[in-house]
């Protein structure tokens, strides 16, 4: 959080900000709060902090800090914030663990629009409700229903224990800060660097004086261009000027004709101005500033609004821009000043695709904008839509304003302008000169969309992408308009126009953002159950306070060691290409430049049958890393890489599966499944349907990037490795391959890891493997942290899948013959209705086609459980019921049930190990091969221990994941981290308490500490090794068959959504889950895994995207361009319901891996669009039986809902353009 004072208003502001975009400069003389400074452990927590970790508001923990800040800030500001100022203040933030639920529940007690209950699945009117309405009220309390002496539970935290929050608590703004701004008031602040000089003017007439000296430096305000081009574009200024501190770049004034803002007004104070401003004028005024707010509400997260400013937004002039095209339909004007005086200049179209004429000069600057007043016949609106619906870049903008001659709907004057069609905002210019004059009526609106695509033109080959729904939107955006304009001359002179039809009323609603709601349900404990006994309780997550507070210690924010060293790859910039030649010598003449490692630095093997460490001869993928750059600074070696010189020979390129497919370029054998003669079977069926499916893949995009921390020792070749990593021993043993020592000598440390979700085990331990090469040449430490671009590029992520299918079925829906064909792109290496659905699953105990025999009961159970708390039936009737009254906007509801496998194939590679010490003073430290990713799997073991040894959790301490204590892990993957590693630690502690018997039963009122000592002093060891082999599984792909699993977890979900046919976006109302989890370990976990793998899968089938170009670079490197879900993207309703009285004999406590279950239940969602999808297609007299590719986009959405719109578009004939990307699926 950024904290000013302002020496002239003695006002102080506090705004959240992302600490990438704030120069250094840019801070002096304001207080910067970091999650430290609001509360520690050593301390006091703040209420933000003990709420977000006792509602399970957290799992790997490493956006938790910033969900922190970003609430602090608000309440800083507003000290009892709306549910709507609260999901607007975590726009910004994004979270790939929690589902965003818990989040919003633990802050929503901080409004009063809120239940103080919030989280506790009860609520504070239930009293109330239950004294007026009698027993017949509806829902009841599910805690209220015992089952077999166990009573169902709803919530997960306990608010009343929870401490209100003290205002007086907070720090104050520094008074030595005050005294400086006040000093400071006439004086210039000038920084020096090494190759740019930064000036803060205090005037006016000094910018001016600078500007011309410097015509070229740019003005920085929020850094969020400037910024972002030194970033990603290298782009240098030898000068910065930052003119936040002249008053007339910060002016608000009102005059006749409208307002006046200054051009260093932050988007966040643009908005607040207009909030307080609108209701305070009238209504026909006010359309410009409420168009403005609509956008406001979209652009960006609350971290970049608070620092962005309005006249930066409008000189960079970004395509995608979405005030832009407000302002300029709007009549704004630019107020400008140089040495030479002051001129107004339009913000029009030739400004905004910068005509000489029409722009500023290198010497001017914008000092304010004036926004003018609407008029009474006058109408403006704006459009945008994006692969997000907040904080996220449009794929098209526009904004839209028609003025009529007074009292009539003739065209006085016209505006269109579009933003994402080019490379700078356009204008419908000569449509709109030809449209004036004509009367606003359905055969205008024919003319105008006419005119629209033959003026505005999306190129084929357009950067984007997604060509022909951009040319849908340009004239599904003016339908839109066009409805909102003849329904506001209507409310206007009812008299005087008709009524709008009926079927079109949908197309004028936009979907309004909600606050989620959840409810969590489950088993509780049995009442006789020891209350100090842990196992089956929501306890919170054993890192939960340290995340909150940012203590929690992830790879790199381990101290630097002496002598330590950095390191950024170089990588191929070729698909598949032969290196003709390596020059490294002009990197190694950069200062701070130590070393450049390389295949030929390997002491050992140069990575494994699979992979290598450091390409040699060839290179195979765009982001093969080729070698590494050793220096002083991180900054250091990052530029030096540009200084590395590459020679290629260009191979053929296979990019996507049908040229894998073409070339049989397969990564493994065939395998293949059979259960009967699946010929014979389509002769007798009465239906065959064929078809393919594409699924795109999907990036990880864990919060914490590959980090990696190499320290050589000084003796016997050992070293240590730090190592955000699923697999430890992996890292291990390839290192100690490299390096050509034995693993003994190699030891690896994980702590915690900031998610992974698969993505972090081999390709991590190359990782290692090269930073180890470099430690190893060099003899010092060596930080290897991937910056986001480079961990994308370089890892792979979850395979795209083409799909073809051959089902034979009866006429009621009953299948009796499958021919499924899937191919799945692995990269370069190894690494319809509910009755139909219901009639085809599992529901006695039966096999696979594998033969693996499986009871299926519980799924039907899911499935009716489901059918009945998400009362399916009844919505789907109200879902159909709304279909009917509503052309533009449809409902679509599913329920999808789901076996999912859990573990391997492989019987060693469910083995696990445990040691547990206890200490002489009682307490107990516990190892295992787990490694801690979020997942909660260290909470669990804590609960395992404690209930096995009958002691408080309290006593109790897991050590980090490291090779010296537990060897040849197995990678902590396939839902089972908990359940393997459970059982060692469980046999482990076990072998500890049957030691400990003979004494306690000497002593049975004895105590803990008592009975430690006594064991001591008895020579009896106070330490235990404990083992699990595994589950029986095995797999025979050569016969087909075999137990390739140790158990299925079942489950169901019913989602409900909404559809806008003219745009392709959606919103998801509401979502149930019925998971068998059979008895919980820790409920608050288990729902957490279930609600976090949810909103993974609902980014996977309706919105993640990986985008390739034609030469095979990833385009998506980064949040800006690869959008995950967001808390606007949670469903409205959030229900999960574990199921109970469900055993798993076979796992420990009768449990179920939860960890990946809940990721396909996402595909719910798909379903439901494609429901909503088909009731489109049906009133438009379209075939029904259509294929729909996932990820099920916007883009998709839309161009499946066909319609006039989507019909007048112009079409590219395939090869006659190059196109922008490739599918590789």
């Amino acid at each position: 959080m950024i904290s000013t004072y302002n020496a002239d208003s003695k006002k102080i502001r506090h705004y959240p900000a992302n600490s990438c975009l704030l120069p250094l400069c840019s801070l002096y003389g304001l207080a910067v709060t970091t999650v430290e400074g609001v509360g520690s452990t050593t301390t006091k927590l703040h209420p933000i902090q003990q709420r977000l970790a006792k509602c399970h508001g957290s799992q790997c923990g490493f956006c938790t800090p910033g969900m922190v800040m970003s609430m602090y800030s608000l309440l800083r500001n507003h000290p009892e914030p709306s549910m709507e100022q609260i999901t607007a203040a975590l726009d910004g933030n994004l979270c790939r663990c929690t589902g965003y639920r818990p989040i919003i529940d633990s802050f929503s007690a901080f409004s009063p629009e809120s239940c103080p209950l919030a989280g506790s699945g009860k609520c504070c009117m239930d009293k109330e409700e239950k004294e007026t309405k009698g027993s017949d009220s509806g829902e009841e309390d599910p805690s209220l229903h015992p089952e077999k002496g166990n009573r169902m539970c709803s919530g997960l935290c306990k608010p009343e224990e929870f401490h209100p929050r003290d205002p007086t608590q907070d720090y104050i703004f520094p008074p030595e800060l005050m005294r400086m701004a006040e000093e400071n008031k006439g004086r210039t602040l000038v920084f020096h660097g090494e190759r740019t000089t930064w000036i803060s003017p205090v005037s006016l007439e000094e910018l001016l004086d600078l500007k011309a000296t410097y015509p070229d430096a740019p003005l920085v305000v929020g850094n969020t261009s400037v910024g972002i081009d030194k970033k990603l574009l290298g782009i240098w200024y030898p000068v910065l000027l930052h003119p936040v501190r002249i008053p007339e770049l910060h002016v608000v004034t009102m005059g006749e004709n409208g307002i006046v803002i200054g051009a260093a007004t932050h988007l966040a104070q643009l908005r607040d101005i207009l909030l307080s401003l609108v209701p305070e004028l009238p209504a026909e005024k006010t359309k410009i500033y409420r168009t403005l707010l609509k956008q406001l509400r979209t652009l960006a997260g609350e971290q970049i609004r608070s620092l962005a400013s309005l006249g930066g937004h409008i000189v960079s002039r970004g395509s995608v821009w979405d005030l832009n095209p407000v302002l300029a339909a709007g009549n704004a004007v630019l107020n400008l000043a140089s040495i030479d005086g002051t001129r107004q200049i339009p913000l029009n179209d030739e400004f905004l695709t910068k005509v000489p004429e029409a722009d500023l000069s290198p010497m001017e600057v914008i000092v304010s904008v004036f926004i003018p007043f609407s008029k009474e016949d006058e109408f403006i609106s704006a459009f945008r839509q994006a692969e997000r619906r907040k904080n996220a870049l449009s794929v098209t903008n526009s904004s839209m304003k028609v003025l009529f001659q007074p009292g009539t709907d003739v065209i006085e004057d016209l505006a269109i302008f579009y933003g994402g069609i080019s490379d700078t905002t356009v204008s419908a210019r000569n449509s709109c000169l030809k449209l004036k004059g004509r009367n606003w009526n359905d055969q205008f609106l024919d003319e105008a969309c006419r005119l629209i695509l033959e003026e505005v033109v999306v190129s084929p080959s357009a950067p984007g992408g997604k060509v022909e729904y951009r040319r849908s939107l340009l004239v599904s955006f003016f339908f839109r308009f066009y409805l909102e304009v003849l329904h506001s001359l209507k409310m206007m002179y009812p008299f005087q126009y008709p009524d709008l039809p009926k079927e079109y009323m949908s197309a004028l609603s936009e979907f309004q953002e909600k606050p989620p709601q959840g409810m969590q349900i489950y088993q509780d404990v049995n009442p006789h159950q020891l209350p100090q006994d842990p196992v089956g309780r929501p306890i919170m997550h054993e890192s939960g306070i340290k995340h909150t507070t940012g203590e929690a210690v992830y790879v790199d924010d381990i101290a630097p060691a002496d002598g330590q060293l950095y390191m950024a790859v170089v990588t191929s910039t070729r698909a598949h290409a032969k290196i003709l030649s390596i020059d490294t010598s002009n990197a190694l003449e950069e200062p701070g430049v130590v070393a450049v490692v390389m295949a030929c630095d390997i002491p050992g093997e140069n990575g494994d049958a699979d992979e290598k460490v450091f390409a040699e001869d060839e290179v195979i993928y765009i982001g093969d890393i080729i070698c590494g750059i050793v220096a002083e600074t991180y900054e250091c070696a990052k530029n030096a890489r540009s200084k590395v010189k590459i020679e290629y020979q260009d191979l053929e390129l296979i990019l996507t599966i049908e040229e894998a497919i073409e070339h049989n370029s397969f990564l493994s054998k065939e395998k293949k499944i059979e259960k009967g003669n699946v010929e014979d079977a389509f002769e007798t069926v009465d239906k065959i349907l064929e078809g393919e499916i594409h699924v795109g893949g999907q990036e990880h995009f864990y919060l914490e990037t590959n980090s990696i921390f190499v320290i050589p020792r000084k003796e016997d070749k050992e070293m240590d490795l730090y190592v955000s990593t699923q697999d430890a021993s992996n890292a291990q043993e390839l290192v100690a391959s490299v390096l050509d020592v034995p693993a003994n000598r190699i030891t690896c440390h994980t702590r915690r890891v900031g998610g992974a979700f698969g993505g972090k085990g081999l390709k991590t331990s190359y990782f290692v493997a090269a930073a180890a090469v470099a430690a190893h040449k060099t003899g010092c430490p060596v930080r290897f942290i991937l910056e986001r671009d480079d961990d994308m590029r370089i890892t792979g992520g979850r395979h795209p899948l083409w799909g073809k299918y051959k089902v034979g079925f009866m006429t009621d829906g009953k299948i009796k013959a499958v021919d499924l064909e899937f191919y799945v792109n692995g990269g370069c290496t190894l690494d319809e209705s509910e009755l139909v659905r219901e009639m085809n699953m599992y529901k006695n105990v039966t096999e696979t086609p594998y033969k693996e025999e499986i009871d299926p009961r519980n799924l039907v159970v899911c499935w009716e459980e489901c059918l009945e708390k998400s009362d399916y039936y009844k919505r789907r009737q109200a879902a159909e019921e709304f279909n009917k009254q509503n052309y533009w906007k449809k409902k679509g509801i599913a329920i999808i049930p789901m076996k999912f496998s859990v573990g391997y194939n492989e019987t060693f590679y469910h083995q696990a190990f445990a040691l547990v010490h206890i200490y002489l003073d009682g307490s107990v430290l516990v190892s295992h091969g787990g490694c801690e990713m979020g997942q909660g799997l260290y909470t669990k073991m804590l609960q395992v221990a404690s209930h096995e040894l009958k002691i408080p959790l309290s006593y109790i301490h897991n050590y980090e994941r490291t090779t010296a204590t537990i060897p040849n892990a197995i990678v902590t993957s396939g839902s089972i981290g908990t359940e393997v590693n459970g059982k060692a630690v469980q046999n482990a502690c076990q072998i500890l308490r049957k030691r400990l018997e003979p004494i306690m039963e000497k002593n049975p009122d004895g105590k803990w500490e008592n009975w430690i000592k006594e064991a001591y002093e008895g020579s009896i060891s106070l330490t235990a090794t404990g083992y699990f082999k595994g589950y029986p599984t095995n797999m025979d792909w050569e016969k087909g068959e075999g137990h390739a699993f140790p158990y299925f977890v079942f489950a169901a979900a019913c989602s409900e959504v909404e559809i806008d046919c003219l745009t392709g976006d959606h919103e998801n109302i509401r979502t149930d889950i019925v998971m068998d989890a059979s008895f919980s370990i820790n409920p608050a976990i288990d729902i957490g895994q279930i609600e976090g793998g949810f909103i993974q899968g609902l980014g996977l089938y309706t919105m993640e995207e990986l985008k390739f170009s034609p030469e095979g670079e990833l385009y998506t490197l980064g949040p800006d361009t690869y959008k995950i879900p967001a808390v606007c993207d949670v469903p409205e309703h959030f229900r999960v319901y574990l199921l109970p009285n469900s055993r798993n004999p076979i796992a420990i406590y009768s449990s179920r891996g939860m960890g990946e279950a809940g990721v396909f239940l996402g595909s719910s969602v798909f379903f439901a669009i494609r429901d909503a999808v088909a009731a489109a297609r049906k009133e438009r007299g379209l075939n029904r039986n259509f294929t729909l590719n996932s990820p099920l986009n916007v883009e998709r959405i839309r161009m499946v809902c066909a319609d006039r719109f989507t019909e007048m578009i112009p079409r590219d004939i395939p090869g006659t353009y190059q196109p922008w990307e490739i599918h590789v699926d």
